[in-house]
């Protein structure tokens, strides 16, 4: 057996001793210091926080009293206990053997321990290790209290409560509300950014209007066709059968409207010179048909050529102006359609300049369209309005066979006569209505009911003077609308309206048992978003051309944008 040291009152027994018996003599000495544990039960959880400790610093190396070679080599190592896996808090061990065997006096739970007189130890609570000293106490930071690991796990492994109705619906509007604030944030910033619709002007008055009185009745002739019309008013009426017929030399109307189409003349001026060609000087002394006394080499201004065409009405006047305009009469012929389709004389065709020949045919409705056009030209209403002329070269003075260009108001357009024909006179007037001149325009084609041709064209004269004059009585005018009445509102295309009234009084020309129709328009030009009362911003009409009457209109009271609210809910 091996004698203790002195001085050694903790050293242990042997590795091989065995609590309760001695070791044997013959074992040897081991090279470290052995320790005999006591398996403990495990301790309750204690409801207090635990300390993360900081591995104390081992001891300083004992020399090895059975190992005397190796004298610094430390006599035992500090392994912690393994972490319960279930509890937080390690608990205090109870006193064990190798406390026993060291001599050292175990330390309750919850104390300060002490392993050296002068040095403070502490030993925290479920520390296994040695004890802690002063300096190493003051290095651990105390940790707050944590709840214990029971209530730790309800917190954490609570499962979430059952879904009912109501809570979906408040976790819906949770989650959507805010989207539908955005989405309704934006509609209504996009809203009020668009652009804003123009502005329209609107009718509100009335948009007919019928003259009072009994239906005008004019007195037709009982042969024949023809019709009447105020230009740009409407049709006073017709009579016949409306049907394409020959007419004579009422076809040269179209021929002076294609020269002046090609070469247009206006006011004073006169046109370029035309040479007088051998085939138009040989057809001037031709007996059978209307010529003007035209000799070869002469030459005439355009405007004289014209008036030889209109006013003695020359079958060889119209064949030089065609080959003088396109190069040959055939060539001209296709230029008379031509303007005829682009005034809509569906019912017309022309096969001679001049209309001599029989398959030049037209109807009253036609010749009302060309009349229209025509007579649009000053230069062209002066010559059809001359009675009789001189002109320079010809000899003689020439008279128009429109005999009653004397008669009040009385003014062109041509005549022409022809077997197939008969009598027909294609003429306008003008009555005075309200201090303004107005245009009545009308045709009496087919007057049959005479002896010879002169006789035909007579008659087609008289009957056309009494419709001229019947027309001029019977035409008048009346106050549709009064000055400052309101005839309409703009329109903002958000639901707002602005009226407007008419700035004079408006009174159209019409006739007994004539409708009308009012139209409001803006002239052209858009209506403002914004503007003060009393700015014209449009004008209300009636009828078309030459007939039309009109006032302006103008803003009642302010105009103003539309407001938010409006912008906001439009939907267009």
């Amino acid at each position: 057996m091996t004698k203790p040291t002195s001085g050694s009152a903790t050293q242990p027994a042997p590795d091989s001793a065995t609590p309760g018996q001695p070791a044997p003599a013959d074992d040897p000495p081991v090279d470290r210091q052995t320790a005999v544990f006591k398996a403990f039960e495990r301790p309750q959880p204690v409801d207090q926080p635990t300390t993360t400790l900081k591995r104390p610093t081992p001891p300083p190396a004992r020399s090895n009293p059975g190992n005397p070679g190796n004298p610094g080599t430390s006599a035992s190592t500090f392994v912690p206990l393994r972490r319960d896996e279930k509890s937080e808090v390690r608990a205090t061990p109870p006193p064990s053997a190798s406390a026993s065997a060291t001599g050292t006096k175990p330390t309750p739970p919850g104390s300060t321990g002490t392993s050296t007189p002068g040095t403070p130890t502490t030993t925290p609570p479920g520390y296994a290790g040695p004890a802690l000293s002063g300096a190493e106490r003051t290095r651990q930071q105390p940790m707050p209290p944590m709840p214990p690991l029971d209530l730790l796990a309800e917190l954490t492994n609570t499962p979430p409560p059952p879904q009912t109705p109501v809570r979906t619906a408040v976790r819906r509007v949770k989650i959507w509300t805010p989207l539908v604030l955005l989405v309704l944030i934006i509609f209504a910033i996009v809203q009020a950014l668009r652009p804003l619709p123009d502005p329209a002007l609107s009718l509100t008055a009335p948009a007919t209007f019928t003259f009072d009185g009994a239906k005008l009745d004019l007195p037709w002739p009982s042969e024949g066709q023809g019709a009447v019309e105020v230009e740009g008013v409407g049709s006073l009426g017709k009579y016949g059968p409306g049907k394409p017929a020959p007419i004579a030399s009422v076809a040269k109307t179209m021929t002076a409207y294609v020269i002046l189409k090609d070469h247009p003349i206006t006011g004073k001026q006169v046109g370029p010179k035309i040479t007088v060609d051998k085939q138009a000087g040989e057809e001037s002394n031709r007996p059978d048909e209307s010529t003007a006394p035209l000799q070869e080499g002469q030459q005439y201004t355009q405007k004289e050529m014209l008036q030889l065409l209109m006013i003695p009405s020359g079958n060889n006047a119209a064949r030089l102006l065609a080959r003088w305009d396109a190069g040959s009469e055939k060539a001209f012929v296709t230029k008379m359609n031509a303007a005829a389709d682009d005034l809509g004389m569906t019912n017309s065709t022309y096969t001679d300049p001049s209309g001599l020949m029989k398959t030049t045919v037209s109807t009253p409705a036609d010749q009302l369209k060309l009349a229209e056009a025509v007579v649009r030209n000053d230069v062209f209403r002066e010559i059809v309005n001359t009675p009789d002329i001189e002109i320079p070269g010809i000899g003689k003075r020439i008279f128009n066979n429109n005999k009653i260009l004397a008669e009040p108001g009385v003014s062109g357009i041509k005549t022409g006569s022809s077997t197939p024909a008969g009598g027909n006179l294609l003429w306008t007037a003008q009555t005075i209505i309200d201090g303004q001149n107005r245009r009545i325009i009308g045709i009496v084609m087919g007057a049959q009911q005479a002896t010879t041709l002169d006789d035909k064209l007579n008659l087609a004269i008289q009957n056309s003077l009494k419709l001229i004059q019947a027309s001029q009585d019977g035409v008048t005018s009346a106050a549709v609308v009064k000055k400052g009445e309101v005839v309409g509102v703009v329109d903002d295309g958000l639901g707002g309206t602005t009226p407007v009234v008419a700035t004079k009084d408006l009174k159209p020309v019409g006739w007994a048992g004539l409708k009308v129709t009012l139209k409001l328009g803006d002239k052209g030009t858009k209506v403002p978003h914004t503007a003060k009362a009393g700015t014209v911003v449009g004008e209300l009409t009636i009828g078309t051309g030459d007939g039309k009457v009109s006032t302006p209109v103008a803003l009642q009271k302010d105009l103003a944008e539309p407001g938010f609210g409006a912008k906001l809910t439009r939907v267009g």
